[in-house]
């Protein structure tokens, strides 16, 4: 048997519930506690009041509870009173209990099934009062909070977990983690899946989480930061020691419309050891002519050769180049292209204003329209016979007129 002090404590709580009239009971109360409510009350009622304290307030100052006051948009944490497959009762230490009903409750299904009563959960204030009195509640919003609050946590603990590959893109590949899909870029594949990510669909692999945006949807994770990890791990060593102009063996891991990012083995220095190293070719550093689309020329995985050209420490990373590899085509060019000699080149490119001609591997001039022949009309891949009018070596711009075989009709 109860003591008379619980006894006294539990109905003063039902004597509350009875006096809000928000909630019915859904399970019995004792009898000794329901013969107890109502002597409370009158006692109770004895009582002074002080200025502007309702009876509610002086059983609730008699039960020494305080309720809580829920907020629209509110994280709570609740008991499970009441529990079928279209309705939850959690008991949040409101006035009333808040219900899980209608549209959430099927929204959030799979959970439910789950719950049983006394269970703690976590809930999320949709409407603190409807026009029932009701505080509606919802599921589905707070498992989720929860859930991207796990996916920072596990950032910040730079923490190993498990995803599923689902499908892969031109971008990455989609996976899963629970009921969450999430999004491994290419460039973040260590160097054996790089361009071989096909292999890890339907399989479970280890990665980290680099990116949690929960505004924007954005869960992101990286492979290579677990399956490279000891080559990456010894890359500030590595960008201690290197200079500009090292030649570098890589592989391709992402190829974006800016450029190409390239992951190099670069050498430390006294180990005998490599570090893993990415950099980026910028799309201008590709080659001496000029790249509309990198995706033309490259694929992920693919072993390409690269110079660098700058390093940036503090990002770990480095700028590299592949043109340099080569001779720049206009080292010379005030040589071979001098103001006022004549050669014939092809018609790469129509613009607007006027007709690139290519004659070498990246020299390309430009006849300006108003330097075209009247009623002539240029075609890409056709051979045009020119002079050199005007050239910028630094700029690496050069102007060109068109050479007449014909005399214009008007000096017939």
């Amino acid at each position: 048997m109860a003591t008379k002090k619980a006894v006294k404590a539990e109905a003063v709580k039902v004597s509350i519930k009875v006096i809000s009239k928000k909630v019915k009971a859904k399970k019995a109360v004792p009898v000794v506690v329901e013969q107890e409510a109502p002597k409370i009350v009158k006692e109770v009622k004895k009582t002074p009041a002080a200025k502007g304290e309702s009876l509610m307030d002086k059983l609730m100052a008699q039960a020494g509870t305080t309720l809580v006051t829920p907020k629209r948009g509110q994280q709570l944490e609740g008991t499970v009173s009441f529990v079928s497959k279209k309705m939850v009762l959690v008991d949040i230490g409101a006035k009333t209990e808040g219900v899980v009903a209608d549209a959430e409750a099927k929204e959030a299904v799979d959970i439910i099934e789950t719950l049983k009563v006394g269970d703690k959960i976590s809930v999320f204030v949709k409407h603190p009062e409807n026009d029932q009195g009701q505080i509606l509640l919802s599921l589905r919003k707070a498992v989720e909070e929860g859930r991207w609050s796990v996916f920072k946590k596990w950032m910040d603990e730079d923490r190993e977990v498990d995803v599923t590959g689902l499908e892969v893109n031109k971008g990455g590949m989609v996976v899963k983690i629970g009921e969450i899909r999430g999004f491994v870029p290419a460039s973040q594949f260590g160097e054996k899946f790089l361009g071989n990510m096909d292999e890890l669909l339907g399989k479970t692999f280890r990665v980290k989480v680099i990116e949690v945006d929960k505004a924007q949807n954005r869960l992101i994770f990286s492979e290579k930061l677990v399956s490279d990890a000891e080559g990456l791990a010894k890359k500030d060593e590595a960008l201690a020691d290197i200079v500009a102009g090292t030649k570098l063996v890589g592989t391709v891991s992402g190829i974006m419309p800016f450029g190409v990012f390239v992951t190099v083995n670069v050498p430390v220095k006294g180990k005998g050891e490599v570090a893993k190293v990415e950099g980026l070719v910028h799309i201008s550093e590709i080659s001496w002519e000029k790249v509309d689309d990198p995706n033309t020329m490259f694929k992920v995985g693919q072993e390409v050769e690269v110079m660098v050209i700058g390093i940036e420490k503090e990002a770990g990373k480095l700028n590299l180049s592949i043109k340099q590899l080569s001779g720049d085509p206009w080292r010379d060019i005030e040589t071979k292209y001098a103001v006022g000699t004549k050669h014939v080149g092809k018609a790469v490119r129509i613009a607007p204003y006027g007709v690139f001609v290519n004659f070498d591997r990246g020299i390309d001039g430009l006849i300006h329209v108003s330097k075209q022949p009247q009623g002539k009309e240029f075609k890409v891949g056709e051979s045009v016979d020119v002079y050199v009018e005007m050239l910028d070596s630094k700029s690496r711009r050069m102007s060109l007129g068109v050479v007449l075989t014909e005399v214009p009709v008007e000096y017939r």
